[in-house]
């Protein structure tokens, strides 16, 4: 019991360490995005920021799941913490997509033209070097220890990465060709996946359990 005390222990401090992490960076990078995107009226840009901010609240879900479960053989503790987190999440995935998906779509029939900023480059090549490792490091542990809630905040922080490659890929294409709704299309592919998780992970919840409404 102890041994298993103790690796749980272990286990737990390294959740929350990823996760105040990922709170503190996203915080930051939202705060550079935001202001970027007043400067440079890239909706990507400030898709990004919000996707920062959003993904600071599934870090704090999880500093929240984490920091409150001293579960080690109680599964029905884990159990009643993995639900009330991955549906806290499932929440986040919801405004996420939906904020870009009616956003993007506005863009694009007011024909809206990104500005090629630096900030926001800079944030995108950042992003694409931490973030998929940080996804990395979520995925693998929360497979680990089984974790749903878990697996669903590394998948938030993999829509970062993706936002970021969007970014990149719209900002690039206007600096170069002038093609203004490269950043705004891809925005609504990444609303369509972020939706698709959310309902994804309420959809297993529900199956999982026998008080789902």
């Amino acid at each position: 019991m102890e041994d298993r005390a103790i690796k749980w222990n272990r286990v737990r401090r390294y959740a929350l360490a990823l996760s105040l992490f990922t709170v503190v960076y996203n915080l930051v990078e939202a705060g550079i995005a935001i202001a970027g995107a007043n400067w440079s009226h890239s909706l990507t840009l400030f898709g990004f920021g919000l996707d920062s901010l959003l993904e600071s609240s599934s870090g704090c879900i999880m500093i929240w799941r984490f920091w409150k479960d001293h579960s080690v053989n109680d599964l029905a503790v884990f159990e009643k913490f993995e639900q009330r987190a991955t549906h806290l999440i499932a929440y986040t995935f919801f405004l996420l997509g939906s904020y870009i998906l009616i956003d993007a779509s506005l863009a694009l029939y007011w024909k809206k033209t990104p500005q090629v900023s630096l900030t926001g480059i800079i944030l995108a090549i950042a992003s694409l070097i931490v973030m998929p490792i940080l996804f990395h490091l979520k995925y693998q542990l929360g497979k680990q220890i089984e974790s749903r809630s878990l697996i669903a905040d590394s998948k938030e922080t993999l829509a970062c990465v993706m936002l970021s490659a969007a970014m990149l890929l719209g900002l690039g294409a206007y600096a170069l060709w002038e093609i203004w709704w490269i950043d705004s299309v891809t925005a609504i592919v990444i609303s369509g996946f972020l939706l698709h998780e959310g309902y994804e992970m309420l959809e297993g919840e529900c199956g999982a359990s026998e008080h789902c409404h």
